[in-house]
């Protein structure tokens, strides 16, 4: 048999084998699904909460005025075990009194206790983080939510609130820093292709704070905009995506069911 003759059957073969072994192949995984659209009417949301689209993006902002509301971090309910989700925590206040919107406050350990510090009703329960490490809440600068026992709100860069040490009632840390002293997080990419849920809070001054949790995906650049520039907030601190949660005092009205460790909670005061 010529050589050109083995060439030629050698070529079949190796066709046939390859199409059995395509038509063999086992069958890729199926996409995610693509996050539900979230439908939220205006009679929804609390008083203090509107609709904004920035950068053609929607969310839901919060804007609580310190004098007539009260802000809490909670994280476990009577029996001291993690309220684990948003949707379990507003069921756990019906016959309490229920807040008019409660959204999920920072990061958390396999076990939902908080990554980094984290201060309730004045009593600190996780100290200070200040390593280095991977994901999200180690992009530096991070920082603090927090608001002082004198009444008053601020966020700071973590090194910035160490040095500080101020007296709060309480305080979560998390990560990154959206927005610092009216500059965008410098490792952020002006609209970066990671697009999730997310939620933050701001702080406009020592009375006001900016809640937001976007209604579609968003990047992390255009959401520190959107505190810069849409909210007039010089200081944001990213809180979370993809659980980010919200709900009013009635039911939740973006997400609610994922994990969640602490939960920021408003209350009109009387």
């Amino acid at each position: 048999m010529s050589s050109r003759i083995i060439i030629a059957v050698s070529v079949v073969v190796l066709a046939i084998l390859g199409g059995i072994f395509w038509f063999m192949r086992p069958a890729p995984p199926p996409k995610p699904a693509p996050n539900p659209p979230v439908n939220i009417s205006d009679g929804d949301l609390p008083d203090v909460c509107r609709k904004m689209t920035f950068e053609d993006v929607d969310s839901i902002v919060c804007e609580i005025d310190l004098r007539s509301h009260r802000i809490d971090l909670v994280r476990t309910g009577k029996d001291g075990e993690p309220y684990g989700s948003l949707k379990t925590f507003m069921e756990s206040r019906l016959l309490d009194i229920r807040p008019i919107l409660a959204m999920n406050a920072g990061m958390y350990e396999k076990d939902l206790s908080p990554v980094g510090l984290y201060v309730e009703d004045g009593k600190e329960t996780s100290e200070l983080q200040t390593d280095d490490g991977e994901g999200n809440f180690y992009m530096k600068p991070n920082g603090v939510f927090f608001i002082g026992k004198d009444g008053s709100a601020g966020i700071l860069e973590t090194a910035a609130f160490d040095a500080a040490k101020p007296d709060v009632r309480i305080a979560t840390q998390s990560g990154p820093m959206l927005v610092i002293n009216g500059q965008v997080h410098p490792r952020f990419e002006p609209n970066g292709t990671s697009r999730l849920i997310r939620n933050a809070v701001g702080v406009r001054d020592a009375h006001t704070v900016v809640l937001a949790i976007s209604i579609e995906p968003v990047s992390l650049g255009s959401f520190a905009r959107l505190f810069r520039d849409g909210l007039n907030c010089a200081n944001a601190l990213f809180l979370d995506g993809t659980i980010s949660a919200l709900a009013n005092n009635r039911k939740t009205l973006i997400g609610g069911v994922d994990p969640v460790g602490p939960i920021l909670a408003v209350f009109a005061k009387k």
